[in-house]
């Protein structure tokens, strides 16, 4: 990418970056920017596709024949999962992994216009940026493929496209397969408002849809008759907002009732209620979920119905890897942030108006954010990954300072070029980070260290979804 546009960084992190290196780790560099113009179209087009989760057939598609036109081997349909691929190239150890991720969001379908402008009304946008987030990887992941043969460096690079992050668990069931065992570390990164590198970890996540079956009878006539699902419903909700104030501080319980009854002159026979339970330590994530399948149980009693539920999905938290932060922290600090052009200013200006709440400084994409651990409230299915093998990653300025994730004003800059200059630095970071742990392999064994400091002698995995199948049809 033009100077103008991505500015280098000159630092003290720069001279040292690759001290002891037998390749020069920066040649990567160009590698990724001769793709400019192929990565903002992969990205646009994913953009355009806008499909969620397990449906991203035509993003998968467009992904992977990308990587398989660079040279990549690549096996679809991994994990039973039709829309989830691992590409490889290269060959002997270590082996690095880059996450990639294209699954939208309902309901925040946008032009990229600083003002409301769905493309289609009710239909799906990328809000969380996800057509940046695979775009960039994939762009990584073929120059650091590019950059092991030419320098004649050994190692294997894989691209793993991960569908389904929003809710649908995706990596969860790739990590079961057992398709992460052989990898010496992980990268990923994801879209935001501001460039951020450092040791974080997140809630753990575990959802379910809650079913109550009544029986159906008029409302007016004769309504001794039935016994209303959405009273089990409207019952198992006012218990768990009861139990709000006896969990931990750190807990977070969501629902919406996905059902409610079909007229209100009929006591509805059908109701159902959607939960998410989050907290930073998977085994309280678990009792949490257990209170609120007691609360559904206890409604289901005394409002004379049945329930059912099932387990959706089941995030781990992210477990931090310091080793690995600070190399990416490096990485984007000799990559340097960017600034807006006149137009990218006057549409973030326009944008800016329509948000309320923490606006950063309007200067936010060219800042490098200091480092310093982050515990995020929000959950990824990257964590169960983390738990599996070294993972770290970043975020970039793809957004207009102030912006929150699952807003159209998020899916509005993604489709931009403020959110292709974001997703250029975040394919360069990705690629320098690579690189630099080909060269110096010591950066590996000190995260394979910290990693196994971190889980502890007796840990032993287990998806906190369990043996489920991956619910394809979770978003239709």
């Amino acid at each position: 990418m033009p100077s103008r546009t991505i500015s280098f960084c000159a630092s003290l992190a720069v001279a040292c970056l690759g001290q002891g290196a037998t390749a020069d780790i920066h040649a990567v560099e160009p590698l990724v920017l001769a793709q400019e113009a192929a990565a903002i179209e992969l990205a646009d087009d994913i953009f355009a596709y806008a499909e969620l989760g397990y449906l991203e057939t035509r993003s998968s598609e467009r992904l992977a024949g990308h990587l398989e036109e660079a040279g990549f081997t690549v096996q679809r349909g991994v994990a039973d999962i039709p829309t989830a691929f691992v590409a490889e190239s290269g060959s002997g150890a270590p082996v690095i992994g880059v996450l990639a991720e294209y699954d939208a969001l309902p309901g925040l379908s946008q032009a990229p216009v600083p003002t409301r402008q769905p493309v289609e009304a009710g239909g799906s946008g990328h809000a969380c940026g996800h057509n940046l987030f695979g775009a960039a990887s994939v762009t990584a992941g073929i120059a650091l493929a590019r950059w092991l043969e030419q320098s004649g460096s050994e190692g294997t690079v894989r691209v793993y496209g991960t569908p389904a992050e929003e809710g649908g668990s995706g990596k969860v069931y790739m990590v079961r397969a057992g398709l992460f065992d052989d990898v010496d570390t992980v990268l990923h990164w994801h879209p935001s408002d501001r460039n951020f590198a450092a040791a974080e970890s997140s809630n753990g996540n575990k959802s379910g849809r809650f079913e109550f079956h009544g029986v159906a009878a008029h409302a007016a006539v004769s309504p001794h008759r039935g016994r209303s699902a959405l009273d089990g419903v409207e019952a198992m909700n006012h218990i768990v907002n009861m139990m709000r104030e006896h969990v931990p501080s750190t807990a977070r319980l969501h629902y919406v009732i996905t059902d409610g009854g079909d007229a209100p002159n009929i006591v509805p026979e059908f109701a159902e209620v959607y939960y998410y339970v989050r907290h930073p330590r998977p085994d309280m994530v678990e009792q949490l979920f257990e209170r609120v399948v007691n609360a559904a149980k206890g409604a289901a009693l005394g409002t004379g119905t049945e329930m059912r539920y099932e387990v959706m999905h089941g995030n781990y938290p992210l477990l931090p890897s310091e080793t690995l932060a600070a190399v990416i922290h490096e990485a984007m600090v000799s990559v340097g942030g960017f600034e807006f052009d006149e137009a990218e200013r006057e549409f973030a200006l326009a944008l800016r108006s329509t948000l309320f709440g923490d606006l950063r400084d309007m200067g936010a994409s060219a800042v490098i954010a200091p480092p310093m651990f982050r515990q995020k409230m929000g959950s990824t299915d990257v964590g169960d990954v983390s738990w599996k093998v070294p993972t770290a990653g970043f975020t970039t300025a793809t957004w207009v300072p102030g912006t929150p994730a699952h807003s159209w004003q998020a899916t509005a800059a993604g489709g931009m070029s403020i959110g292709h200059k974001g997703m250029v630095m975040a394919a360069r970071v990705l690629a320098l980070t690579g690189a630099r742990l080909y060269a110096e392999p010591s950066l590996i064994a000190s995260a394979k260290a910290e990693f196994n400091r971190r889980r502890g002698p007796d840990f032993d995995y287990e998806p906190l979804l369990g043996d489920r199948s991956p619910p394809l049809d979770y978003r239709k």
